[in-house]
């Protein structure tokens, strides 16, 4: 049998809240507006209205009282929103990396290492008559002051300026493409 007396939970209503006055001493008016109690208990607030809510906060200073490093502390911090950080992979694997180093800095020839230079790439160097490192810009630069010294329109007839015109393009293309 079918009991039709019962009373949904969401159907109670519950009373209006009443509403807070502002706690700035002797103001009557409605506090509409929080603002923290302090540093130490952010979640705790005072409710004031609009003119002593703005009087708060001008006189609010969240690091009054820190020395320079617990403020710089706070900082870092709040980069990662008073979370703790840690590598990719969690600790297990940086505790994993450093088992095998034993003492052994890895970043001391990281910078000295170069890689070797294709054959190809050598002999077009020799060509251009540049060496590494160049960038992009200074070797176009170059290549066009060469491809105008040895151009054939420069030397009518003059099928070694000719022959050296096309080494100097192949070259130019193979060191572009190795730059990039």
């Amino acid at each position: 049998m079918r009991n039709e007396e019962f009373i949904f939970i969401d159907s109670i209503e519950d009373p209006s809240p009443l509403p807070r006055l502002c706690d700035h001493e002797g103001c009557g008016a409605l506090g509409e507006f929080r603002a923290p109690k302090s540093v130490a208990s952010l979640r705790d607030y005072y409710w004031f209205c609009l003119p002593h809510v703005r009087e708060y906060n001008k006189s609010w200073d969240f690091y009054k009282g820190m020395s320079p490093q617990e403020i710089e502390s706070s900082r870092v911090s709040d980069v990662t929103w008073n979370r703790p950080s840690w590598p990719v992979g969690g600790w297990r694997t940086l505790f994993e990396n450093i088992q095998y180093l034993d003492g052994i800095d890895p970043f001391i020839n990281a910078s000295s290492f170069v890689p070797p230079i294709p054959a190809p790439v050598q002999k077009a160097l020799k060509v251009l008559e540049i060496s590494l490192p160049i960038t992009l810009e200074a070797l176009k630069k170059h290549y066009k002051k060469l491809a105008k010294c040895h151009h054939p329109d420069l030397h009518p007839g003059d099928k070694r300026a000719e022959e050296r015109l096309k080494a100097i393009n192949e070259a130019y293309h193979i060191v572009k493409k190795h730059l990039r």
